[in-house]
């Protein structure tokens, strides 16, 4: 059997206490956490492997082009994106499938945790009818589309042709 591929979530906090399993907080439902007296970084800098020198999540709005409400919906709602979040980078609306991307869609990109945050909760509440991919850029174009993604709405299948992502091998040289 291979071994298992990921690190343990647990990294960096060995020989700490074990936490109380039984204390709660005044809701009597949820547990009471250690306190550490500061933020994690997570809430200003993106975690590694993600890569945010250009951008660091792609939302990926999906879109059913032939049914006129849905497309009279995406079409609002894009206009609707740019309007409320000019910060963020907003490409073209799609009306075609492109890419790896089986349907019509429109792309927008967040470049801090804050933003990110801010624009996955404003789309869960105002998608409508529509499903969202969201995923990281980190250097792996291939593990962000798949292992990395997660989904608002219903999950869409992606066209990833052998080799997406992933550099090129190089061509054996023979010396002469």
């Amino acid at each position: 059997m291979a071994p298992f591929p990921y690190k343990s979530p647990l990294e960096g906090y060995e020989n700490l206490p074990p936490l109380d399993s039984e204390a709660r907080n005044p809701d009597g439902k949820s547990l009471v956490n250690p306190p550490t007296g500061k933020l994690s970084h997570a809430y200003e800098d993106f975690p590694e492997p993600i890569i945010s020198t250009n951008n660091g999540f792609d939302f990926h709005i999906y879109y059913m082009p032939t049914n006129p409400d849905e497309f009279k919906f995406a079409k609002e709602l894009h206009e609707r994106i740019r309007r409320e979040f000019p910060e963020l980078r907003i490409y073209k609306f799609w009306d075609r499938p492109v890419g790896p991307h089986p349907t019509a869609m429109f792309e927008v990109n967040t470049f801090t945790p804050h933003q990110t945050g801010a624009f996955f909760s404003w789309l869960a509440v105002n998608r409508g009818p529509c499903s969202v991919l969201i995923h990281p850029n980190t250097d792996d174009a291939f593990k962000d589309h798949t292992e990395l993604a997660t989904w608002m709405g219903r999950p869409w299948p992606l066209h990833i042709p052998p080799g997406f992502g992933r550099p090129a091998p190089q061509a054996a040289t023979t010396a002469a």
